[in-house]
């Protein structure tokens, strides 16, 4: 299994802000959601990215680098299902 690094801005600054509007996402849910992910697929960048569902119409999407056996989390945001194309099913 990958080692998956999650950056100290996303540990401290990103999360913060995606859980003062009312989410509970742990570093816990994003590494889930990387080794076990609902949908997959690209960043405009290439870039891959893992999905899941945290609510009924939402998901955690992952941005992330792999280099090696190391995953690099680049970014994770809350998108409504269907904003992206793997989602809308």
């Amino acid at each position: 299994m990958s080692r998956i690094v999650i950056s100290q801005h996303i540990l401290k600054k990103k999360l913060a802000i995606i859980n003062s509007d009312g989410w509970n996402i742990t570093q816990l849910k994003i590494k889930q959601t990387i080794n076990n992910p609902h949908w997959t697929g690209l960043s405009p960048y290439g870039q891959p990215t893992a999905m899941s569902i945290i609510k009924e119409n939402y998901i955690l999407r992952v941005v992330f680098n792999k280099k090696g056996d190391i995953i690099f989390v680049i970014t994770v945001h809350i998108a409504k299902r269907g904003r992206y194309e793997s989602t809308k099913d």
